[in-house]
């Protein structure tokens, strides 16, 4: 019995010593995956709270660089060449830091993005690029310190910084239209098909391309198309209306409501009447 007892506090005594309490950390780490056109975007981060504190000009002094963030660098990685506030940037990752000022801050791309806080000795030479951009003052409280990409476009988006009752944004490029155009250029010398032929359209209606050539694409396309759904019809007659062809638009848009309608399809409904009182105006 005795020996039943010792064995059984031995165990006890030897699970309590490799027992690790767990705690919420103070400021959660946190990981953004975002696509802008072609390029992917990770960016990696902790997120500090208010907690009832002032943070700029209290906490964060301005005028003094400022880690971005808690505990490790924020760092963010580009999947292509990028252009950062008009500043070419090679693909790869970055610590993100920043200099809050009362009406502007100014935010840096710096290439040593390992390790916690900011360089204890700046270095001029590791800035990949620089930004300064204005500081707006919100109407709320943002208690979480915030990063995100916004205001997103095939070809550019916008750095986003939110903590407090202050919002920064830097824009920023990604290289899609050389990757498309180097895309189609190599697929129209082949052996293109229908969903190429559509693609190429769709995409120079979208970035206000040369009309015509789209129009000749979706036009090839949809020669290999026995049953156009009423959403490509109505690809094409937007094509068709950018080209100048207003009567060919028209037409389209109405085989496109009627395909529309058969489908319960309310948003392409709309959309197509809108069109065709525009174009019948």
């Amino acid at each position: 019995m005795k020996k039943l007892v010792l064995l059984t506090l031995t165990f006890a005594f030897s699970y309590a010593m490799n027992a690790q309490i767990q705690t919420p950390a103070p400021s959660p780490f946190s990981k953004i995956d975002q696509k802008v056109g072609l390029t992917d975007i990770t960016i990696e981060y902790s997120r500090p709270g208010v907690k009832g504190r002032e943070i700029f000009g209290g906490l964060e002094a301005y005028d003094k660089i400022w880690r971005t963030g808690a505990n490790a660098r924020t760092k963010i990685t580009f999947s292509d060449d990028v252009t950062f506030a008009g500043q070419a940037v090679p693909a790869g990752t970055y610590a993100i830091f920043t200099k809050p000022g009362k009406e502007t801050w100014d935010v840096y791309l710096y290439t040593e993005h390992e390790g916690s806080g900011a360089p204890q000795q700046w270095d001029e030479s590791k800035v990949a690029a620089k930004a300064t951009v204005e500081a707006h003052t919100v109407p709320f409280v943002v208690e979480t310190f915030t990063v995100d990409i916004n205001s997103i476009r095939n070809s550019s988006a916008t750095l986003d910084l939110m903590w407090e009752k202050t919002y920064v944004a830097v824009p920023f490029e990604v290289p899609t239209d050389a990757i498309v155009m180097a895309s189609i250029k190599k697929t129209m010398s082949g052996t293109p098909e229908f969903n190429d032929y559509y693609a190429a359209a769709g995409y120079y209606l979208s970035e206000g391309k040369d009309p015509k050539q789209a129009k000749e694409w979706m036009d090839k396309a949809m020669s290999m198309n026995d049953n156009p759904r009423f959403w490509q019809l109505r690809q094409q007659s937007l094509i068709y209306a950018a080209a100048g062809d207003k009567a060919g638009a028209i037409e389209l848009a109405k085989k496109s409501l009627a395909a529309a309608e058969e489908a319960g399809n309310a948003q392409y409904v709309k959309m197509n009447k809108a069109s065709l009182a525009e174009w019948m105006n």
